[in-house]
């Protein structure tokens, strides 16, 4: 069995779909309330690490944004993909399950301003502290003067 076999394996009916965009790569669409439980599921598994935590703006246009969780395990690599609301960009922090997603989440708060609710530590980590509030620069809209 391999690595993405497993992979479906423990995540069967917790996920709403999958995309395997690549060889050894598959792409997983998760509810927002559902992403706690999914990283639990497979850190009590064993089943990688957690490599990065990215943002994705589509523009005012769709009204929506993307919070993806880059796990691997050696060469293969899952990725949880959760869409968002523009107007309600808010998912819950996995740093129970992962305490050095913290910084992964802080990151993810500054540049896309997605609202990380319960992360430990929600100070800035890049921009200085003079920085304009709400203006983030990774999104489409961001007025950079």
């Amino acid at each position: 069995m391999t690595g993405l076999d497993k992979a479906k394996e423990l995540l069967v009916g917790q996920v709403l779909g999958w995309q395997t965009p690549e060889d050894n790569r598959l792409d997983t669409q998760v509810l927002p309330a559902n992403l706690l439980p999914v990283v639990k599921l497979l850190n009590d598994h064993s089943w990688g690490y957690l490599v990065a935590i990215t943002g994705l703006d589509s523009g005012t246009e769709t009204g929506e944004m993307e919070a993806l969780y880059h796990f691997c395990q050696g060469a293969t690599v899952l990725t949880l993909r959760l869409t968002i609301p523009r107007d309600n960009v808010a998912i819950p922090s996995i740093c129970a399950v992962i305490p050095y997603a913290s910084v992964f989440e802080r990151e993810l708060a500054e540049m896309f301003g997605i609202e990380v609710s319960g992360t430990p530590d929600p100070s800035r980590l890049f921009l200085p502290d003079d920085w304009p509030e709400d203006v983030y620069p990774l999104c489409k809209d961001a007025k950079l003067d």
